[in-house]
């Protein structure tokens, strides 16, 4: 094969940019690694309850010294029954004030006004981190009720945007931008607070409809908590022309709607891009990358892999329908990228190759420890299905680097190229496939054959650190 050839990089920001920023920033960065976690969606869609989930963080809590600490309660902790299928048959619980609380049959350790914070005390008892999913807005049997707000002179009527109703969830009115509607959400995310919440993913804010004015409303009721709460935006995609505003208010934004176990799914003209494939998160990484930076993550969305059972947030329930190397090639492609990991997998059904991937220290290292992380956008012809993306730890003497390369044919592919025409960031570098566990030969070349769908992921030094063991 043809020496590669005519290969250009996007341009790398300066490392001095980043490293301001982490000096400067006063009090220490909320989020200053990619969050790491579990989200009950993706197996248990809305009918987690209290034993489920501690079963879950429990496996999660085994592989902490990893990184994974954030276990995520996501939407309908506040259904009697979830299953119901229809929302008036869910039977919603609320307090005197309006806001939403655990329903005790599903929570039982939130009896006598507990909330969910006996709930957190156990996930902090286990060395992890714990979260919410909240829909935006107000409910609207709290406004038909014309509810107190908690700390105010105002009622629920006086918060509530009745005009403004979340496209795809009915349960809520949209909240006006008025002190009443600051004084609503202060108010249950005080509460939220209390019970000791680390992460909060509200819903319906970031995409479909945007709503910057309910974004700096949360944002300003968790500053007054004076808890370190990090916020997660969803849906996506989350608009470009929105970047510059999202950073400034939260630590997490989806730049895609909601991924699942589909390689690709190309939209017919007019419908959505749900669900979305891996495929086209590869287009939509790069535009983002120049937003990747201690604090603020580009979400591309939970890792759909292993065990989606036994009530996913979509589907029927199964194993994930990724082959293993487009697992693998998803979970690479989220790592290099420096894009948050949250696990959707039922973690008490983890099989012996989705373990493989969520506990590989030297992979998790670049997520986690990288300091650029850039594509290749350039490649000839030939290559045209081929992605390669490069990332490197901060600069020191010989900085570990790390070189990715996905096959999104459907057929295999042979790659032959000199590693210094790829980048003059890997010129004399020798590699080790992270993945396998092996060295290559030094020989400065990368040979390789990839099947259709498959990646390889390299550390590229000079002189190889030692193996993790």
């Amino acid at each position: 094969m043809p020496r590669m050839n005519r290969i250009l990089l996007l341009p790398v920001l300066p490392v001095c940019v980043f490293a301001c920023i982490a000096a400067s920033a006063q009090p220490p960065i909320l989020a200053p690694t990619p969050p790491m976690g579990w989200n009950s969606w993706d197996a248990y869609a809305m009918s987690i309850d209290e034993k489920d989930f501690k079963a879950n963080a429990a496996v999660l809590a085994s592989i902490k010294q990893l990184g994974w600490k954030y276990a995520v309660i996501d939407e309908g902790w506040y259904l009697e029954d979830p299953l119901a299928g229809k929302t008036e048959l869910e039977k919603f619980v609320y307090d005197a004030n309006g806001r939403l609380i655990p329903a005790l049959n599903r929570f039982p350790s939130a009896a006598n006004g507990a909330g969910l914070k006996p709930l957190a005390d156990w996930v902090h008892a286990q060395g992890l981190k714990f979260g919410i999913h909240l829909i935006r807005g107000i409910p609207r049997e709290s406004v038909k009720a014309d509810k107190p707000i908690a700390g105010s002179n105002f009622t629920a009527s006086q918060a509530a945007d009745t005009t403004d109703v979340c496209p795809w969830n009915e349960d809520n009115y949209g909240i006006k931008d008025n002190a009443a509607g600051q004084a609503w959400y202060d108010s249950m995310i005080g509460l939220y607070a209390s019970w000791g919440i680390d992460y909060l993913k509200v819903d319906c804010i970031s995409d479909r409809p945007y709503k910057i004015s309910e974004i700096k409303q949360v944002a300003a009721a968790i500053k007054k908590t004076g808890r370190p709460i990090v916020l997660s935006l969803s849906p996506g995609p989350t608009s470009l022309d929105h970047a510059e505003e999202v950073t400034q208010y939260a630590q997490m934004w989806r730049i895609s709607d909601d991924h699942w176990d589909v390689w690709s799914h190309v939209p017919k003209p007019g419908e959505g891009e749900f669900p979305m494939g891996t495929l086209q998160a590869f287009s939509r990484l790069v535009p983002w990358r120049g937003y990747v930076q201690p604090g603020h993550w580009p979400d591309e969305d939970m890792l759909p892999i292993g065990s989606l059972t036994p009530h996913p947030g979509w589907g029927e329930p199964r194993e994930s329908r990724f082959t293993h190397d487009e697992a693998r090639t998803e979970f690479t492609l989220w790592t290099i990228t420096r894009s948050p990991l949250i696990l959707g997998a039922n973690l008490t059904k983890l099989n012996d190759f989705t373990k493989s991937l969520i506990t590989n220290k030297d992979v998790l290292r670049i997520n986690q420890q990288a300091w650029t992380t850039h594509p290749i956008i350039s490649l000839p012809p030939e290559l045209r299905k081929v992605r390669i993306w490069l990332a490197s730890e901060e600069a020191f003497s010989d900085p570990p680097r790390y070189l990715a390369v996905f096959n999104l044919d459907d057929q295999p592919i042979h790659i032959h190229a000199k590693l210094e025409d790829l980048s003059a960031e890997l010129r004399g570098t020798q590699l080790r496939d992270l993945w396998e566990g092996n060295d290559l030969p030094k020989n400065g070349e990368l040979d390789v054959t990839l099947q259709p769908h498959a990646c390889v992921l390299y550390l590229a030094q000079s002189k190889l650190r030692p193996a993790t063991k």
